[in-house]
C-alpha cells in the first residue's frame, strides 16, 4: 500500500502527534490510511469517534441505528442538546466533521446481527466495540475472529469499566493462540440477570475513561507502538480510582 502523504495543513494539525518518535510522520501516515469501526455511537463510542477522528484516522465507520434521546446526553459527548431526536449516525458524522474535516466518515444506520456482520467488519482493519448488550458483542467477536480484524472491547456498568484486545486468529509470542472473547465469556449471562445502564444507571464520565482508553488501544494497533491488551482486561473502579489487570488465555 502506498503511504499516504501528509498535507502541510495535516502536518500542522498532527504535530504532537509527529515529535513523537514513536508516532513519527510514518505513524500519522498509517492513521491517515486506517479505516476503523466503531460500534455504537453512544457512551462508549462517542469518545472513541471523537479521539480517533482529532488523531487523523482517516476513514470512521460507524454503526448505529437509534436516534439522540435527552437522556442519552449525560454520557454521550458526541450529540448536543440541538441534535435531539436525530439519528445517532448524522449527529456524531457532523461531530466528527467539525472535529477534523480531513476524515471519511461512513454511516451504517441499520442494526448488526450475525448475517451482516462479517461483510461489514471485513470492510475494515480495526473494530472498536462500543455497544450495550451481550447480543451484539457476541455477534461482533465472532465476526472479527472469522475475518482475522482486531477487535477492541468494552464494557460499562454503574461505576465499573473493563477493556481487552482481541486478536484470536494470531499467535502470543509463546506460540499459543490468543484468546477469544469466548474464552473471557463462554456464554452470555442469563436475560435480565445483568442490568442495562437505563436500569442500574451509569456515571457519564466512566464511559468518558473507557472509551478514551479503547481509543488508545485502536491508535496502538494502527500505528504498530506499544503493547496492546490481548489476553489481559483492564478493570477500572472509578470510585476507588483503583485499575487492575487480570490475564486470560485460550480455553
Amino acid at each position: 500500500m502506498t503511504a499516504a502523504a501528509l498535507t502541510a495543513d495535516e502536518i500542522e494539525r498532527y504535530a504532537r502527534h509527529i515529535v513523537l518518535p514513536e508516532i513519527g510522520g510514518a505513524g500519522q501516515q498509517k492513521l491517515k490510511q486506517a479505516r476503523v469501526l466503531v460500534i455504537g455511537a453512544g457512551g462508549l463510542g462517542a469518545p472513541v469517534l471523537e479521539y480517533l477522528a482529532a488523531a487523523g484516522v482517516g476513514t470512521l465507520g460507524v454503526i448505529d441505528d437509534d436516534t439522540v434521546s435527552l437522556s442519552n446526553l449525560q454520557r454521550q459527548v458526541i450529540h448536543g442538546t440541538d441534535t435531539v431526536g436525530m439519528l445517532k449516525t448524522q449527529s456524531a458524522e457532523a461531530a466528527i466533521t467539525r472535529i477534523n474535516p480531513n476524515i471519511s466518515v461512513e454511516a451504517h444506520t441499520f442494526r448488526l446481527n450475525a448475517e451482516n456482520a462479517p461483510a461489514l467488519v471485513a470492510r475494515y482493519d480495526v473494530v472498536v466495540d462500543g455497544s450495550d448488550n451481550f447480543e451484539t458483542r457476541y455477534v461482533v467477536a465472532d465476526a472479527c475472529a472469522a475475518e482475522g480484524k482486531p477487535l477492541v472491547h468494552a464494557a460499562v456498568g454503574r461505576f465499573d469499566g473493563s477493556v481487552t484486545v482481541l486478536k484470536p486468529f494470531e499467535s502470543g509470542s509463546d506460540g499459543k493462540p490468543n484468546p477469544s472473547y469466548r474464552d473471557l465469556f463462554p456464554e452470555a449471562p442469563p436475560p435480565g440477570l445483568v442490568p442495562s445502564c437505563a436500569e442500574a444507571g451509569v456515571l457519564g464520565a466512566l464511559t468518558g475513561v473507557i472509551g478514551t482508553l479503547q481509543a488508545m488501544e485502536a491508535i496502538k494497533l494502527v500505528t504498530g507502538i506499544g503493547e496492546p491488551l490481548i489476553g489481559r482486561l483492564l478493570l477500572y473502579d472509578a470510585l476507588a480510582a483503583r485499575f487492575e489487570t487480570i490475564r486470560y488465555k485460550r480455553r
